[in-house]
């Protein structure tokens, strides 16, 4: 299988970046598509020539870090899939791909593809967690939880903090993402203590970072590739208000 990647190359956040194209021989329809990036680094090696730059970690979309935008769409084609879960069956011979990173104000380039998400964690570091000493794992029947809020908590914390709500976003905003992290804590009865606190602080911290507002246009949702609903964002912004009423 011959494709043509069309791929952005930048040294360094200050550099100028440009996309430059590789025709590239020996794919395979069975290969993934960061193999496929893999096979032209190969061949790049090969030529002497720098490879290209490119986030992953645990190649079975769970980890968020590969992250790029695909033909003009977050992770690519296909609906509720990470970019490590994307096969090159998807494209047909003769195709140009063209590959760039994850674009915000937020995620500087780092180098070619590899974005800075460090946003996300000091996000994190405001309150996405719980301060009470759990000790060991509890019995599982000693907390009741119903159902209905452990699976809304659960389909929450399945968010990856991959970016891609951000970087499709026309306002590069990470209400999404935030708004997740703090509805599957508040939710459950552990994180109830510290609901207020916690939502005041990462709407904060958000806020500090340079992403922008929501306007609910929906984009981040459509690509999500956990599929987490843009009502956590509603969710967050009532519990903001009452914890505003709080403080």
């Amino acid at each position: 299988m011959k494709v043509t990647f069309k791929i952005w190359r930048q040294e360094n956040s200050e550099s100028k970046g440009a996309f430059k194209t590789y025709e590239t021989e020996g794919i395979s329809e069975e290969m993934s598509f960061l193999e496929a990036l893999d096979h032209l680094n190969e061949t790049l090696v090969l030529k002497n020539e720098k490879v290209i730059a490119f986030e992953h970690d645990c190649r079975e979309g769970i980890c968020g870090q590969c992250g790029v935008f695909i033909n003009g769409r977050a992770h690519g084609p296909h609906d509720n899939t990470t970019t490590c879960q994307l096969h090159m069956r998807s494209f047909k011979e003769g195709d140009t791909i063209v590959v760039e990173p994850f674009r915000a104000g937020a995620f500087p380039i780092i180098k070619d593809l590899v974005v800075d998400r460090s946003a996300f964690d000091r996000i994190i570091e405001h309150g996405g967690y719980i301060t009470a000493k759990t000790g060991t794992a509890a019995e599982a029947n000693s907390i009741l939880i119903p159902k209905i809020v452990a699976d809304s908590a659960m389909d929450s914390a399945a968010c990856i903090g991959c970016g891609a709500c951000v970087a499709t976003c026309k306002n590069a905003s990470a209400a999404l993402f935030t708004s997740a992290k703090i509805n599957h804590l508040n939710q459950l009865p552990q994180g109830k203590p510290e609901e207020h606190q916690r939502t005041l602080d990462m709407v904060y911290q958000m806020d500090l970072e340079n992403f922008g507002s929501c306007t609910f246009t929906g984009a981040c949702e459509v690509e999500c590739p956990a599929g987490i609903s843009i009502s956590n964002i509603a969710e967050m912004n009532a519990r903001y208000f009452k914890a505003k009423l709080f403080s």
